[in-house]
């Protein structure tokens, strides 16, 4: 009942400006789709009582943007997500935490929930947004989590420069009504500024942020109060060289992880973290081919008073999908992790990683796309000093896509996975087993 009661107030809230102001102007877009996943083995461990099954289910979602253009320059623009969830599964329990990549919970999500709700006002001296909106998405698709986000951005275009200056709101924590906290400055905050420059077939730009997470300020154990202080550079540039396009991106945090009000609760932990990204395809009519490298700096667990990797702050982004299963996103959101032994486990975006991928493609007809690529991915730093094996493994994908209409597409997909010696964590003797999985989706675009 709650979607109907939402999707009333919306349409009759449609209705009115359109009845009452003739200068609104509404504009609707956005995205449906459905899909089939097998996964052969739900773990990769072999020969133990926590083996995991397969899995095989059909998931959904449908995606609306909706622009309400009060005049020429003004508008107010929403996003929300209908229906995210598995065919005949049980609900998920109502609770607070945010879903990935959302402004709601999952359960919410599994109803309707609302990710962006922001002004847009283009003024003589730029563009000012101000609301929830996108955030985390810089340059090119590495190292790109699209998660809404309460902030206030301003931008200014010119021919072929653009700036930006925005202020994100990470985590609030002050007392509220819903939140009877009992100290002060326990936010988490984000200060960022970037320049982006277009010439010819070349696109270059950089973003300098602050960021600033005093979410464990409190003294209490077994954090023993601390803030985390930190900068970071991102680089890249995208050039069109003949047939070959070419893309690179380059993250480098510095500062404090750690930073605690007194010296007798604990040491500091500096941040230094390194992340890199190259891309490249060449088209060649019906033919092309690529490569990808890609790198996340891992934590060395030898040093304590420094971390070399953070698995939130550098990874490969969730927006982006290498693989069919290795940090594949549709995989970690549908089935969840897939683990290994000793906390070892596939789960979310690309971290603690060296990543190579030769691919290469066809297009038999206009409508059709098939392309193959083989990948392999070896951990950077090994998670604890008893930890045995570095290789993840090898991965093979196929997949078809298939353009029905301008606005249908049909995708099927397989990927194998050869594990790799990685999964078995602290002990020789810890068995893994390869996996394979099978994905095809319906995607509606309108």
């Amino acid at each position: 009942m709650k979607r109907f009661g939402i999707l009333f107030c919306l349409l009759t809230l449609t209705l009115l400006f359109s009845a009452t102001a003739r200068a609104v102007d509404v504009k609707v877009g956005g995205e449906f789709f459905a899909g089939g996943m097998y996964l052969d083995k739900s773990t990769l461990k072999k020969d133990t009582a926590a083996d995991g099954p397969s899995t095989a289910f059909y998931f959904q979602r449908l995606r609306v943007n909706a622009g309400l253009i009060v005049v020429p320059g003004l508008s107010l623009i929403t996003r929300f997500d209908v229906m995210e969830r598995a065919w005949g599964a049980s609900r998920s329990i109502p609770a607070t935490a945010l879903d990935t990549m959302s402004a709601g919970t999952r359960a919410e999500n599994e109803n309707i929930a609302f990710d962006w709700l922001f002004v847009m006002y283009d003024s003589p001296v730029g563009r000012w947004r101000v609301g929830y909106m996108t955030d985390g998405a810089w340059g090119t698709v590495f190292m790109d989590t699209s998660m809404p986000r309460g902030k206030i951005a301003w931008s200014y275009h010119a021919p072929n420069w653009m700036y930006t200056i925005q202020v994100v709101k990470m985590a609030e924590n002050s007392r509220t009504a819903v939140n009877p906290a009992t100290a002060s400055d326990l936010d988490g905050d984000k200060y960022c500024m970037a320049f982006r420059y277009n010439w010819k077939n070349v696109e270059a730009g950089i973003l300098l942020g602050l960021g600033r997470d005093a979410i464990k300020r409190p003294g209490m154990a077994p954090d023993n109060g601390y803030r985390a202080l930190y900068n970071n550079f991102m680089p890249y540039f995208k050039a069109q060289i003949g047939p070959v396009k070419l893309q690179s991106e380059v993250v480098y945090f510095m500062g404090k992880l750690r930073d605690y009000e007194e010296d007798a609760l604990g040491r500091d932990v500096q941040l230094s973290t390194l992340t890199a990204w190259l891309d490249a395809q060449a088209d060649l009519g019906r033919f092309y081919m690529g490569g990808t490298f890609a790198y996340t700096s891992g934590d060395d667990p030898g040093t304590t008073e420094k971390a070399e990797g953070d698995v939130i702050r550098n990874n490969g982004g969730r927006d982006w999908n290498p693989c069919l299963i290795m940090w594949n996103q549709d995989l970690n959101y549908w089935v969840g992790t897939v683990a290994g032994h000793n906390a070892a486990a596939q789960a979310g975006p690309m971290y603690n990683a060296w990543f190579f991928q030769i691919r290469g493609g066809v297009k038999p007809i206009d409508k059709l796309d098939i392309m193959a690529s083989v990948s392999y991915a070896n951990a950077d730093k090994k998670p604890t000093a008893n930890w045995i094996y570095n290789d993840y493994g090898y991965e093979v994908d196929l997949t078809a896509t298939y353009n029905i209409t301008n606005n249908l597409s049909y995708m099927l997909g397989a990927g194998y996975l050869f594990t790799g010696k990685y999964y078995r964590g602290e002990s020789d003797s810890n068995s893994v087993s390869n996996d394979f999985l099978v994905l095809n989706k319906l995607t509606l675009t309108f």
